[in-house]
Formats: C-alpha cells, sequence, structure tokens
C-alpha cells in the first residue's frame, strides 16, 4: 500500500484494509482538526488505486476503508469504477466504509447513492461535530444543520449505514448544555445507524488552539463533558441506534443501544456525576486522539 501523510480511519474501521482513494480533504478549514493540514489535497487516479487493489488480492481481506477525509467527493464515474474493481478483485469483500460530509452526500442523488451501496458500499461516516448552528459557524463546518439532516436522509434512504460523529465540548462552558441539547435532538432527526461521541482534544497549531490561548473559548471540565454527554443521550430518541463513547479521547467509555439500553447507560452516567470520583474516569495519560 502507497500511503501519503498520516492516514486516519474510524475506530470501527480498525480491521479493515486502508484504501487511500484521495490525499488529503477538500475542504480542511474546520478548526478543530489538523487531520489533514500540510496535505494538498487531490484524487489519486485509478491506476494508482488499482496498484494498491491489486496488491491485496493475496489477502482474505472483508472489509475496505476509503480514505482519506472526504472520499465521496470523488465523481460517480470513478467511484463506480473503483468499486466494481474492489468487488472483481477482493472475493471475500463485504463492505466498503468511507468518509463523507453534508455537501458531499447532498451532491449526489438518492439513486446514485443506491448504485453505490448495490457495488458495495455499506457505510458512510459523517461529522455532525454538534446541533447548535452556532457552534457549527464557529467551527467553520461548511455546513448547516438542515444539509446535515438532508444527507443523513439521503443516506438512509439509499440503504447505506450512517455513522454520525459529534464531539463534547465544541461549545465551551458558556455553550455547553445548548449544544449538548441541540446536537442530541438534531441526531434523533437524522436517525443515524451509529453515533460515535468523541470529547474536544486540541490540536497544535489549529483556529481553535488560537481561541482558547485567548480566552475566547473555555473547555469544560472532564465532568461537564459528561454533563454534556448525559444531555445528549437525554435528547436523543433514535429508532435503533448503537450510541459509543469509547473513543481514546473520552473520559467516560459507554456503548449502548438506544433505545433499548438508553436508561441503563443513563443511571451510570447519573452515578459518575453524583460521586464525582476522578478514579471513575479514563485518565489522562490514556486518552488520545
Amino acid at each position: 500500500m502507497k500511503y501519503e501523510g498520516m492516514i486516519f480511519r474510524p475506530p470501527s474501521e480498525a480491521e479493515s484494509l486502508i484504501l487511500q482513494v484521495t490525499v488529503g480533504c477538500s475542504y480542511n478549514r474546520c478548526t478543530f482538526c489538523g487531520a489533514y493540514r500540510g496535505k494538498n489535497f487531490r484524487i489519486k487516479t485509478f491506476e494508482e488505486i488499482k496498484e494498491d487493489i491489486d496488491e491485496a488480492r493475496a489477502y482474505p481481506i472483508r472489509r475496505v476503508f476509503l480514505a482519506d477525509g472526504d472520499a465521496l467527493i470523488i465523481p460517480q464515474k470513478e467511484l463506480i469504477q473503483i468499486l466494481s474493481y474492489l468487488q472483481r478483485s477482493l472475493r471475500r469483500l463485504e463492505r466498503v466504509g468511507i468518509y463523507a460530509n453534508a455537501r458531499d452526500i447532498l451532491r449526489k442523488s438518492t439513486e446514485e447513492l443506491k448504485a453505490l451501496q448495490k457495488l458495495g458500499l455499506g457505510i458512510i461516516y459523517l461529522g455532525l461535530e454538534s446541533g447548535d448552528p452556532e457552534v457549527l459557524k464557529r467551527i467553520k463546518k461548511n455546513a448547516t444543520v438542515d444539509q446535515m439532516v438532508q444527507a443523513a436522509r439521503r443516506v438512509k434512504e439509499s440503504g447505506i449505514l450512517l455513522s454520525v460523529t459529534v464531539i463534547l465540548g465544541l461549545g465551551g462552558v458558556e455553550g455547553s448544555q445548548t449544544h449538548a441539547r441541540k446536537t442530541g435532538e438534531v441526531l434523533s432527526e437524522m436517525d443515524p445507524d451509529f453515533v460515535g461521541a468523541l470529547s474536544l482534544m486540541i490540536v497544535p497549531g489549529t483556529p481553535i488552539e488560537k481561541e482558547i490561548d485567548e480566552g475566547r473559548l473555555v473547555l469544560p471540565t472532564p465532568f461537564g463533558l459528561i454533563q454534556e454527554l448525559e444531555t445528549m443521550i437525554e435528547q436523543s430518541h433514535m429508532t435503533h441506534c448503537f450510541f459509543a463513547s469509547n473513543h481514546a479521547s473520552n473520559y467516560l467509555p459507554l456503548r449502548f443501544w438506544i433505545p433499548e439500553k438508553k436508561e441503563e447507560a443513563l443511571q451510570r452516567i447519573r452515578d459518575v456525576l453524583r460521586r464525582k470520583d476522578p478514579a471513575l474516569l479514563r485518565p489522562e495519560y490514556l486518552r488520545g486522539l
């Protein structure tokens, strides 16, 4: 495999073949994200991608993740070519996953997404980050709440699984509960199959680091982040969704189904908040991106 720069993938793609089909992120201006800074965005040629797929033929690969940041931006004809070649080359392939932003999803019709689903695209990872319109503007997310909801519904209509990421702490102390409440409400509208909650960790050199250094944004305490998690879950009313806060950035790892185990998870959170014992939290030295 020929990779350019650091490669990122969702935690659930840990056992997948990471196939880099784009380099970097076409937008690359979210204030909190340092993942693709220093990379000049480009779509790899099919010959480059084909060479990597050919190298993988010898292995019993069941899942593939298409990197980098928003590979769904690849034109439909080229994506079909990549997925078709994966299907022909990897006989045990069960699912392909991909990162996407709301605008990329909305550039494709439901029928186009269904065509990709038939060729093995089984899950799309979409970063909501916050349901608060003011937070989305401040972090320069390049999508509105309405666009996020529309994109989610289009993915669901196509038969592709939808995994949505949210970030605790983005509202700062001042906007903490508004961020949490509105994020839970928007998640309910999106009705994803999976939700992954992360906690904001400051990447050196990002614009959000400057906000914090200048005092324009004050981060919640560890227990403040857990209070956000409580509110977010309280406001989440999904049909059938696996909610995980077990990312390494989080202080309180949880994995549960909504609605089946929602109350049980909330009781666990409330117990931690009542006791306020730091020993119940993930130690700082074990946290990371």
